[in-house]
């Protein structure tokens, strides 16, 4: 079966920077488990996966503009200390999660740390990356029509079904 709209996805992959510096990978637990079609993962790695079948393997690579996006200046900001009340030891690189003006929560990353400001900056960790996937396709199922109403894949544990 091919990879297409309305199909559960099942990959295993291991996503690496320009440097070869190993982001993130799912080689030690379970593998990622999406709904094609629906936006549940970047567009870049979703459109080079169309048409796949199981136990196909691919590198993709993919830029910044078909994955989080580019840096926004914007997004980096600087805010009181006090926004940190409890937090003893704040250092860059450290990651929080703050509400959106949205009342979305967004994950900051502390940049530098003032007397009395912290610069955060709200991009994605990954924005501005180019970021390269090796990636092995598991299975492919037909969606539930729960799955294609809610937008998602829906049993909790990450496994298809008949593994």
């Amino acid at each position: 079966m091919k990879i297409a709209e309305n199909c559960v996805v099942s990959i295993h992959y291991r996503l690496t920077d320009d440097d070869g510096e190993e982001l993130d990978s799912s080689a030690e637990g379970e593998p990622l488990v999406y709904l094609h079609g629906a936006d549940n993962i970047i567009p870049g790695l979703e459109d080079a996966l169309e048409g796949r079948q199981a136990g196909e393997q691919l590198e993709v690579v993919v830029q910044p503009d078909d994955a989080y996006g580019p840096v926004d200046p914007e997004m980096v900001q600087a805010v009181p200390r006090s926004a940190f009340k409890g937090v003893d030891k704040l250092e860059p690189g450290m990651q929080f999660q703050m509400r959106g003006p949205e009342g979305q929560i967004q994950v900051v990353t502390v940049q530098e740390v003032g007397s009395q400001e912290v610069t955060i900056d709200a991009n994605h960790p990954l924005a501005g990356q180019v970021l390269h996937f090796a990636v092995t396709v598991e299975s492919v199922r037909v969606a539930t029509a729960e799955e294609i109403e809610h937008g998602h894949v829906h049993d909790g544990h990450g496994h298809g079904h008949g593994h």
